[in-house]
């Protein structure tokens, strides 16, 4: 990473100093100066107005952990090269390992003023505030795309723009599972941050596994931190120590729960990728991302020349599995007929519209009813971005 990072500064010392001593500039988006993109340090680089739909368009990804960690940021990483795979036209920039810190901002200005990128793809949650509003604002021209924050229309800023999916569709399946496996009645979900796309998959996860047996409990230990993994290695023991034989989890790289499950003799089902290989013996199936799809979808408009600024492209992209955004780990050798039959009649409900995941009556984990009876939110529900609460059978509560 030192390496990687002393590379990509002295290009920009370099190029800062063709700037001090020659008779060119290079112009900067969202300087007003000049209609042309930013030149790359070298020809290859350069990128070409996408708006002309011919030559390169360079797209930036960033990635908060390890292009290999089993997890979020493999899961990204694979989505981006399957995405520039198909396009011939795409010029990939990457850099890996960056924390959610002023570091992301200096590889987003890198990026753009050196790579000639016209749009970024910041994959961490903690990117957004406050380090993509402001390059944004810096880089008005430039198209950032965030994966999870929700674009509020007013007041943020509007070459932002949000994508995620319905990933908790694959966990309400994964928890029919689990619930379907169980001997003893209780899973654990170890989380890094209660925010809502993590509680929303504890939710769902609790959800599908007591709609086949409703006196299931999910236990629930947060970490603190995306990549926690003596938290992890602690929180899955100590679950197996209190008899819990299914574990999952959100967090960045979920390999430490999976192997450590697997060594526990317990069950793991997935996340973010497919980790079966981790746990050969204990894996039953997980809650996979198809982030290939998504990101062709945004490439494409991005080259075409639409713009989020105008509405061309929108603000927020959501979709579940029937769209292709999120899929099913294939079935463990674990899994019996009851589960693989249960979860496949959940997954084409799912898919068809006729199930929905948060219906009334639905009480969070201290008897508050959340959503009455006779009532639902469905998937599209932007009161579902900002859950804060457990259902009832998750044991924990928010911050522990």
């Amino acid at each position: 990473m030192s390496q990687r990072r002393f590379v990509r500064l002295s290009r920009r010392q370099i190029l800062r100093g063709l700037l001090a001593t020659s008779a060119f500039g290079i112009a900067k988006y969202g300087t007003g100066c000049a209609s042309t993109p930013s030149t790359s340090a070298s020809p290859e680089g350069s990128a070409s107005s996408p708006a002309a739909g011919g030559g390169q368009t360079t797209l930036g990804f960033i990635y908060v952990g390890p292009k290999d960690d089993y997890g979020y940021n493999q899961a990204h990483a694979e989505g981006a090269a399957g995405m520039a795979k198909k396009f011939p036209w795409a010029k990939l920039v990457e850099e890996a390992n960056v924390p959610e810190t002023s570091a992301v901002a200096e590889s987003m200005r890198s990026m753009i003023d050196i790579d000639g990128a016209v749009a970024l793809f910041p994959t961490s949650f903690g990117y957004f505030d406050p380090h993509i509003l402001k390059m944004a604002a810096e880089y008005p021209d430039v198209q950032f795309f965030h994966a999870g924050g929700l674009y509020q229309e007013g007041k943020t800023p509007k070459n932002i723009g949000s994508y995620f999916g319905y990933i908790d569709e694959s966990q309400y399946i994964a928890g029919i599972v689990a619930a379907l496996t169980s001997k003893s009645g209780k899973l654990g979900f170890v989380g890094a941050k209660p925010i809502p796309q993590v509680l929303r998959n504890i939710n769902a996860f609790t959800l599908g596994a007591r709609s086949v047996k409703p006196s299931i409990t999910t236990q629930v230990v947060f970490t603190g931190n995306w990549a926690e993994p003596i938290k992890e290695a602690e929180a899955t023991n100590s679950m197996a120590d209190q008899g819990i034989d299914v574990v999952t989890c959100h967090v960045d790289s979920p390999k430490v729960v999976m192997e450590t499950a697997e060594k526990r003799g317990i069950y793991s089902s997935g996340y973010h990728a497919n980790q079966s290989a981790l746990a050969p013996k204990g894996y039953l199936t997980g809650a996979e991302w198809d982030w290939t799809n998504i990101y062709s979808k945004v490439a494409e408009e991005v080259h075409a020349g639409k713009k989020l600024s105008d509405g061309g492209i929108p603000h927020i992209l959501r979709g579940g599995l029937k769209d292709g955004f999120c899929k099913i780990s294939p079935y463990g050798p674990a899994v019996g007929a009851e589960a693989k039959k249960a979860a496949d009649a959940a997954q084409a409900k799912l898919k068809d519209g006729s199930l929905v995941i948060y219906k009334g009556e639905l009480k969070d984990n201290k008897g508050a009813v959340i959503i009455p009876a006779g009532q639902s939110m469905k998937q599209e529900d932007p009161k579902l971005e900002t859950m804060n609460y457990l259902v009832e059978g998750v044991l924990g509560s928010i911050g522990s």
